[in-house]
């Protein structure tokens, strides 16, 4: 019995009494803990039913049984050394983890795949794609894998529970292939929920450029109108340098008495000039405009004059935009 004496005392001939409950329990569990189909199966329950060959030896089975599950399909294989569960409900993470577990923990999870970890706006959970170090010889394997030499410490992250590029680090991976609407979509996603930020994405884009590495032109290019939170938000920071003004700080935080009172969206100190840019649907509800209203009256007691652009001025009214934010800065 796996080397365990289990000891069921006999405390009564009736076979309910406590004793004989007490000992059978024991029993149970030491018989569970013994079977070593029960641990890989526990072991496949935290890792999306998947679990490596190598696991399934140290549950205690050996590679007969292994190859004869695999025969019998119990067990279906997923690259080269992982087992998945038959009957598993197959998913995104299944897949995800599978590939980390065969090519092991070197692997990041990379490129889209990453992006959609992370959650940028338009990136769907559905590529899987990995990174490792570049080896010295070549790779095979059924997933898709790209390497590098150039992956540190601050070149990595964990999302979702899993080992993949960061966001920085994403973004600049996907300059290779993504359009320029997705890199657009990923550098404002990354901004707005704080993983990035313009000044930390260009330092990195810096180290990590070179002749052999393709779409930092493009990267060069959709920096410059970076910042905000938005599609709508770069479409008027682009406006703005165009027609000439100056850049204004994104999303600023104004306080009071060590409260917040408000965070607009554009800023043009020194001048006390505040913009707001609001897209199609914008605050429809009456709480919503009231809070705007309340949050606009406040700026301008404070000595702000607030500037509100919608989306339709910012996209096919540019010039009044323009016009009147220079009336304002002058």
């Amino acid at each position: 019995m796996c080397g365990h004496f289990v000891q069921i005392s006999d405390q009564s001939a009736d076979p309910i009494s406590p004793g004989w409950i007490s000992g059978f329990t024991t029993l149970r569990y030491y018989l569970a803990r013994c079977d070593p189909d029960r641990q890989l199966l526990a072991i496949t329950a935290r890792q999306h039913g998947c679990a490596t060959v190598a696991q399934a030896f140290a549950c205690g089975l050996t590679r007969n049984q292994v190859d004869h599950r695999v025969r019998t399909g119990r067990f279906e294989r997923l690259g080269r050394r992982v087992l998945r569960i038959a009957g598993t409900a197959p998913s995104w993470e299944q897949q995800l983890t599978a590939g980390v577990l065969d090519l092991g923990s070197d692997a990041l999870v990379s490129h889209r795949a990453a992006a959609a970890l992370h959650g940028f706006e338009g990136f769907a959970r559905d590529p899987v794609e990995f990174t490792l170090p570049r080896l010295g010889r070549g790779l095979h394997t059924s997933w898709t894998v790209h390497t590098s030499h150039h992956l540190r410490q601050i070149d990595r992250a964990e999302a979702a529970g899993f080992s993949c590029t960061s966001a920085s680090r994403t973004i600049i991976d996907l300059a290779a292939s993504a359009t320029a609407r997705e890199l657009e979509r990923a550098i404002d996603s990354a901004v707005r929920d704080g993983l990035t930020s313009p000044t930390f994405l260009s330092g990195q884009l810096r180290r990590l450029r070179g002749p052999g590495r393709a779409g930092v032109r493009l990267l060069d290019e959709l920096m410059t109108d970076s910042g905000g939170h938005s599609d709508l938000e770069r479409r008027f920071l682009a406006l703005v340098r165009r027609a000439g003004l100056p850049r204004p700080t994104c999303q600023r935080i104004f306080r009071r008495d060590g409260t917040t009172l408000a965070r607009v969206d554009f800023s043009f100190e020194p001048q006390p000039v505040l913009a707001e840019v609001s897209g199609r649907r914008g605050h429809a509800s009456d709480a919503e405009r009231a809070k705007d209203a309340h949050r606009r009256n406040e700026l301008q007691a404070e000595g702000f004059i607030v500037l509100e652009f919608t989306d339709n001025m910012v996209r096919r009214r540019p010039g009044y935009v323009a016009t009147t934010l220079r009336r304002r800065l002058t």
